[in-house]
């Protein structure tokens, strides 16, 4: 059984459902680095300037990775849900940064 997208929320509770069962914890965790070549293209657009989309994919693919993970976790766990779903980035060293994705991994109802 699979988290679906809409059965993911940032709120304590989803809409139109009650929680049955907490189920604990879940996370997703990622370690991304920058390339040499990507360092050198990002160099080049802090010059001109405005979004650097080198460093904004790298970002969007590292939160996407650990949000992947922690909806495995949860389906590992056989949750049909998880709320209060928060990300954490942690710079490990230098061009190294953690990405954590995590939640509570609930099963729900629909409400009566």
């Amino acid at each position: 059984m699979a988290v679906t997208r809409n059965m993911v929320t940032t709120a304590f509770e989803l809409p139109g459902y009650r929680i049955k069962t907490n189920l604990g914890i879940v996370r997703g965790i990622t370690v991304r680095s920058r390339s040499v070549v990507g360092n050198f293209l990002g160099g080049l657009q802090t010059i001109i300037g405005g979004n650097i989309t080198i460093y904004t994919d790298l970002c969007e693919q590292a939160r996407e990775e650990a949000f992947e993970i922690m909806e495995s976790h949860a389906a590992q766990m056989k949750a049909n849900a998880i709320v209060g779903m928060r990300y954490d980035a942690t710079e490990v060293m230098p061009g190294c940064t953690e990405v954590l994705c995590y939640g509570t991994a609930v099963w729900v109802e629909p409400a009566a």
